[in-house]
């Protein structure tokens, strides 16, 4: 009888009159989608900014046994996915609270550096996961310019302020220095990741920090998740089949639904067109190449 009158009454009476009914445990769902970076309505994306309230909401949530991270995102910023990580970690152990992280489609680089925010990771047969790695990538118009009859003029104070300039020849001492600044990146993102996996991580494992990613079988083969799974039935197998999911900061307001006063403001002036237009293909050319590189 119990098991038919609970469901009908609100929380407090059924306290009253079901002494022994237990609410279900609640999970809050935080949903990190997109490449990291610089956010604006038109090019989309995550960064610090963007996913503090949600992720404030989500750990402060009234009566919430644990937040679920579902995060669907090929990397970006390096130091977005480190704000992220660290405002995830803080929060957690502010407020004493598990945290979980699903990958979707894939959790790669900057996203697989979120994922390390949570206290177990899992993710689908067919996610990819990895990339622990750090890419520069850009484009040389010097061919271009050439063909053009077109003369590039830069005035510096500093000689290397005008250094990897994409109009000029590439410079071999410019590029050893690229790539000094891009080892103590990746020396910050291996640490991170052999902290938060502490000795759950298979060492040494063949490609393990070479920027190599895998699908599920493979990473759970490295420790670089802890299993197989999808948030709805994971969380189910440790809170319960009544366990409640309650997606946090997923609604956008109206605002920023298609071209609203935010997307109008950064419409370039008439007399822009041309160079907001290159900007915005050369900004979706960047967005798509990240997605590409995983197949997606």
């Amino acid at each position: 009888m119990k098991k038919f009158v609970a469901p009908l009454l609100p929380p407090p009476l059924r306290r009253r009159f079901v002494p022994d009914w237990t609410p279900p445990a609640l999970v809050a769902v935080v949903r990190l989608n997109g490449v990291i970076g610089a956010v604006s309505p038109l090019r989309g994306g995550i960064d610090l900014a963007s996913v503090a309230g949600a992720l404030e909401a989500a750990f402060t949530m009234r009566g919430v046994k644990a937040v679920a991270l579902a995060i669907n995102s090929p990397g970006g910023s390096p130091v977005q996915s480190s704000l992220i990580y660290k405002r995830i970690r803080a929060l957690a152990e502010e407020k004493s609270l598990p945290v979980y992280a699903f990958a979707e489609d894939v959790a790669a680089s900057g996203g697989y550096m979120i994922a390390c925010a949570a206290d177990e990771i899992y993710a689908d047969e067919s996610s990819i996961v990895g990339s622990i790695g750090v890419v520069s990538a850009g484009f040389g118009f010097t061919g271009l310019i050439d063909k053009l009859g077109v003369e590039r003029r830069v005035h510096t104070s500093g000689e290397s302020k005008s250094m990897l300039d994409p109009f000029k020849p590439e410079n071999p001492d410019d590029v050893k220095r690229l790539e000094a600044l891009q080892r103590d990146v990746h020396e910050n993102f291996k640490g991170l990741v052999r902290r938060s996996r502490e000795a759950r991580l298979v060492e040494p494992s063949e490609g393990l920090f070479t920027g190599e990613f895998w699908a599920a079988s493979g990473a759970l083969a490295r420790g670089l998740i802890d299993g197989i799974g999808d948030l709805r039935g994971v969380m189910r197998g440790k809170y319960g089949k009544e366990v409640r999911l309650k997606v946090v900061g997923d609604k956008k307001p109206f605002w920023r639904r298609g071209i609203g006063l935010s997307a109008a403001a950064s419409i370039p002036e008439p007399a822009r067109v041309g160079e907001g237009f290159a900007q915005g293909l050369l900004g979706a050319l960047e967005i798509r190449s990240l997605w590409s590189r995983f197949g997606l």
